[in-house]
């Protein structure tokens, strides 16, 4: 296999051989057994958002009995509200939305921007956030500052312009972006671009930088912004005492000194179980319901009840303008209504992880058993580079390949710009493989229950999740051969 003396030269190579490695990669899984009606239905996630999980027996009929009885839709967003605060406690509210892409702009729109009416000129406002992972969904909503980043979420979508990410932006809101200390930010993949590298992420340092750009620009500063995960990829391996992350942790205090919100978008995250607002001192977290907690399409919003008031009174549930604690009526963004049939299911889900939640975390370290189990028979040489941990948070064993680029070049890592263009060689090549893939970015693997590796009451299938894995496990090696990595 020829050897490159620089990156773009192994991923001009790969591309080129990209239809070589899908032909190799079908006939291996073939050889593997996946075939026939386990083509397709299989996969490495049960929380991708365009093919969610089948929802499991308990959440189903709950969903199927509601749906034949007469249910003032009130009524159970009020059961959501009392089990959130069952477990927060009576200072935390919630409310429910149709997506958690919804529930961000949301959240951001009415605790971030400026107000629109009013006389005189509009001020601006904005946001800090930390440059990490998925910063089209957190930093999607305001004017990127500095310059440098003006153009970063541009193709991240199938439309340009006012229609696509651009579009997102809110009224003289502004982004500021911050690199965290520890990180690197080296180009990569066949749609060669930055990607965050997390692993080494100093959050002491990065509070430090954090806390001095806010100073720099308080006069204007509205709240803080990030991700709830709480892996090392992600940047949140160094944690308290407690468990929770000291970068996050660091992002409420800020938060608390400026006196503004701090934002925590936890797509793939389960209430209850993972991030504790109580203890990183956020004010909202934002939920996609239908990922990783296993509900039908749905967002949730979660937040200290000063900061949803605003929310809810939004959306058209904060009360009635004659005096009701609650309401289902018209507002901004009534648009966001979860609907009934997905209402019924977050109760379900909810009350699950209130009352059982070793169910989740249970199959997380099935999981774990598997994942690890599996990578320890791949190449030595891939094997060595890898960081495998599992979240309880996410319900996910990430694997982080990172390390493999410690003494030069290492196994291909593929930008989120790939998986846009479809040029991400492990997402397709696991499509091609009849698995259904996972996200792979950015040198870091999420791997998930439930996309045909669950039974009807949610339980971990082993040999259906050990079969997607062994794919998962072939397919880097296939990668790696062609990269140059593997000899």
């Amino acid at each position: 296999m020829a050897e490159f003396k620089y990156k773009f030269q192994m991923y001009r190579h790969l591309q080129q051989n990209a239809q070589k490695i899908y032909a190799e990669a079908k006939k291996t899984a073939e050889d593997l057994g996946i075939t026939g009606d386990l083509k397709g239905h299989i996969g490495l996630t049960g929380a991708i958002s365009g093919c969610p999980a089948p929802l499991r027996k308990s959440v189903l009929e709950a969903s199927e009995k509601g749906a034949k009885e007469v249910i003032p839709l009130a009524r159970l967003v009020d059961e959501i509200r009392e089990i959130v605060k069952d477990v927060y406690g009576d200072e935390y509210d919630a409310c429910p939305v149709n997506t958690c892409e919804g529930g961000l702009w949301v959240t951001f729109d009415t605790l971030f921007s400026p107000p629109l009416t009013g006389r005189g000129d509009k001020y601006r406002s904005r946001y800090i956030v930390p440059l990490e992972k998925h910063m089209h969904h957190q930093a999607g909503y305001g004017r990127p500052f500095p310059p440098k980043y003006k153009e970063m979420l541009a193709e991240r979508g199938c439309t340009a312009g006012e229609f696509g990410f651009s579009g997102k932006r809110l009224d003289n809101l502004d982004v500021v972006i911050v690199p965290l200390e520890g990180a690197q930010y080296p180009n990569h993949g066949i749609k060669y671009f930055p990607v965050p590298l997390l692993t080494k992420v100093d959050p002491e340092a990065s509070l430090e930088v954090i806390a001095a750009t806010a100073d720099v620009h308080a006069a204007d500063l509205a709240g803080f912004a990030s991700l709830g995960y709480d892996t090392p990829g992600y940047g949140y391996g160094v944690k308290d005492e407690n468990g929770t992350p000291v970068l996050q942790k660091g992002l409420g205090e800020l938060a608390k000194e400026f006196d503004v919100p701090y934002v925590v978008d936890n797509a793939w995250g389960l209430p209850f179980v993972g991030h504790d607002p109580r203890k990183s001192g956020a004010s909202v977290i934002v939920y996609s319901m239908d990922k990783a907690t296993g509900s039908a399409t749905s967002g949730l919003i979660i937040g200290r009840e000063d900061v949803m008031v605003p929310i809810r009174r939004a959306l058209g549930m904060h009360g009635d303008r004659y005096g009701t604690t609650a309401s289902y009526g018209k507002a901004a963004y009534v648009i966001l209504d979860p609907g009934k049939e997905a209402l019924l299911t977050q109760i379900q889900v909810l009350k699950e992880l209130r009352d059982n939640p070793s169910f989740y975390t249970s199959q997380v370290d099935q999981l774990y058993e598997i994942v690890t189990s599996e990578f320890a028979q791949a190449h030595p040489k891939l094997r060595q580079g890898l960081k495998i941990s599992k979240s309880y948070n996410s319900m996910t064993v990430e694997v982080n390949y990172e390390d493999t680029w410690k003494d030069g070049m290492g196994f291909p890592i593929f930008s989120i710009e790939d998986m846009y263009a479809g040029s991400h060689l492990l997402q397709v090549g696991l499509a091609q493989m009849g698995i259904i893939a996972t996200i792979a970015y950015d040198a870091n693997i999420f791997i998930s229950p439930g996309q045909g590796t669950c039974d009807d009451d949610g339980n971990l299938i082993p040999d259906k999740m050990r079969l997607a894995v062994k794919g998962l496990v072939a397919l880097m090696e296939i990668v790696g051969r062609y990269s140059g990595f593997l000899a």
